[in-house]
């Protein structure tokens, strides 16, 4: 059995689709789904079972949840509004969650794959690298994402079975719709096009000409080839980027949703205030620990997967359920 945390959401219903396109349906998923929406995600999904994340962290914290015949947990259930700012909250949800399947899956010796973030490298002026020097953490999301990060790595000495981490930077494709303003720029970008023709982008700031800031935005079946990869080659414990390590400017992503869609233009709109000094302008992962690791799959040319989403998007948008 594979257990798949946050398995409703958007990276984790698509791991859950890649791991049944290869045959596997033992796959218990962990959730909270009181927004509503996020259940959309999993009718297209083949598993065994469903646990409310409450009542599966009381079941392995009070030792019910037999962990014998569990291959894998894929743990990517988190909050990850970097808008919140009640960090106490974010530090209940991000990570005293976090550290008791982590300590739940060494205690069972099952390898952990935990969702991290690029937010921990905070305006990157340290650069991106898995490293002290280049972290910092902008606002809560991003501390609990740090911390966690740190806790992992006072255990991973002494960690008797796999321990990955990997730091998502901007990660944009299918069954993103629930996550709101927190959905990626290109899922915005497409529903403003089809509403109103226009794409908005932020002008000028933090010393970026207007649309010039860069992310390093990476397709959902990338992080999902990256996070299998580890699984089958039991690849180095560790917390590595998972990002192309090349970053392209918001005017080349609302260029590729135009594109795809065969119309729209770009216009412009003021910097918002209440994002200033929180921003990530520039985002670019450094590959190089994740390819000494052995990851040689490659990643996805942009253009490409703008096209293939949109066309996932124009197709009805979500996973279909296939007997």
């Amino acid at each position: 059995m594979i257990i798949v945390t946050g398995g409703a959401g958007f990276i984790g219903s698509n791991i859950v689709k890649t791991l049944n396109r290869e045959g596997r349906d033992d796959i218990l998923i962990v959730d909270d789904l009181k927004d509503g929406q996020n259940y959309k995600n999993l009718r297209g999904l083949k598993f065994i079972d469903y646990c409310h994340k409450d009542n599966f962290l009381q079941s392995i914290e009070s030792n019910d949840f037999d962990g014998s015949d569990v291959d894998a947990i894929f743990h990517e259930g988190a909050c990850s509004d970097t808008m919140e700012y009640d960090v106490n909250f974010m530090m209940t949800v991000n990570y005293e969650y976090s550290k008791a399947m982590l300590h739940y899956a060494l205690e069972h010796r099952i390898p952990f794959f935990y969702a991290s973030s690029a937010s921990t490298y905070g305006d990157g002026s340290n650069g991106f690298r898995e490293e002290d020097d280049c972290e910092n953490a902008l606002n809560p999301y991003a501390f609990s994402k740090l911390v966690f990060d740190r806790y992992v790595r006072q255990l991973l000495p002494d960690a008797k079975s796999q321990v990955v981490g990997l730091r998502y930077f901007n990660v944009y494709g299918p069954q993103e719709h629930h996550k709101g303003k927190m959905a990626s720029i290109f899922y915005q970008l497409y529903n403003q096009i089809k509403e109103t023709g226009v794409a908005k982008l932020f002008g000028a700031y933090d010393g970026y000409e207007k649309g010039e800031q860069r992310r390093d935005f990476i397709y959902v079946k990338d992080v999902v080839r990256v996070n299998l990869w580890f699984f089958k080659h039991k690849g180095p414990n560790g917390i590595y980027n998972c990002g192309t390590g090349h970053a392209h400017t918001y005017n080349e992503a609302a260029q590729a949703v135009i594109d795809a869609l065969g119309k729209g233009k770009i216009e412009y709109r003021a910097f918002p205030e209440v994002l200033r000094g929180k921003y990530q302008s520039f985002t670019e992962s450094d590959p190089s620990k994740l390819m000494s690791a052995g990851y040689d799959e490659g990643f996805y040319d942009m253009r490409d997967a703008v096209k293939e989403y949109v066309d996932f998007l124009e197709d009805g948008g979500y996973f279909r359920y296939v007997k």
